[in-house]
């Protein structure tokens, strides 16, 4: 009788920790909280631009001659160019904002988007007299953000469109692993001047019509680990940890007074 008791208490000591150890549906699948045939309207927003990007800014006109003096000089033809010596004869921004431009001289970019930088150039190339009907056109050639934790994938990475998803971002970095919490996730973002942190819940889509959906150049993404994997680092850290280890030891306790 008393080692039926044993084996009864040994086995529900099991099945506690096993289910204690597993997580929820909820808890796995992301934007589980969407359902079939849902539709929400899509608001697309261009980056600002920040210290220390590298503009590709191209000025054009009706006479292509007279616009050659306001664009830097390339060696090469674009086509046999490599990205990274297209970025060096690029515009940088400064720390105060601005980039140098010929015959223009410096002119203040940080904050603005690709589109009003535009406007901004060809207004000072027709108000001050310099080219008719300019066409101007500017990109971002650095564009990066950067992945941590919880992912496949960690690091940094490039990217050529004029802006992404968080869902693309952490797709570049292979997803997130088993491990992650998904219900914690960390943007980190400088905005003017100003570094500002987001918290976000991967399983839910809320965000989706927040600011934070789309990323920006220089953010940081930081996918936690869940609460297995952090306690896991521990010796005992929690239940299921505890449970396994004390019927472990009950049930050597039981093969011994056999």
């Amino acid at each position: 009788m008393k080692y039926k008791l044993s084996n009864l208490l040994l086995f529900t000591i099991t099945v506690v920790g096993f289910f204690s150890s597993c997580a929820s549906k909820k808890e796995i699948i992301l934007f589980s909280d969407i359902k079939e045939g849902t539709e929400t309207s899509v608001t697309y927003s261009l980056p600002k631009i920040q210290v220390n990007d590298i503009l590709d800014i191209k000025i054009t006109t009706l006479n292509p001659e007279t616009a050659i003096p306001y664009n830097r000089i390339s060696a090469g033809t674009v086509g046999g160019q490599s990205i990274e010596l297209v970025k060096l004869q690029g515009h940088l921004v400064s720390a105060d904002g601005k980039i140098s431009m010929p015959i223009l001289g410096d002119i203040i970019a940080v904050g603005k988007t690709t589109s009003e930088l535009e406007k901004s150039i060809i207004s000072i190339l027709e108000n001050n007299g310099h080219l008719k009907n300019p066409t101007v056109s500017v990109r971002i050639l650095n564009a990066k953000i950067t992945v941590l934790g919880e992912v496949k994938m960690p690091g940094t990475y490039t990217y050529s469109e004029q802006s992404i998803t968080l869902p693309q971002a952490i797709g570049y970095a292979g997803d997130v692993t088993i491990e992650a919490n998904r219900k914690e996730v960390m943007l980190i973002r400088e905005e003017e001047g100003k570094r500002k942190y987001h918290k976000i819940d991967l399983t839910k889509s809320d965000w989706f019509n927040s600011p934070y959906y789309t990323i920006k150049q220089n953010d940081i993404i930081y996918v936690y680990p869940n609460n297995v994997k952090v306690k896991s680092a521990g010796f005992i850290g929690n239940t299921s940890t505890v449970l396994s280890v004390f019927s472990i030891l009950l049930t050597t306790f039981v093969l011994l007074t056999r």
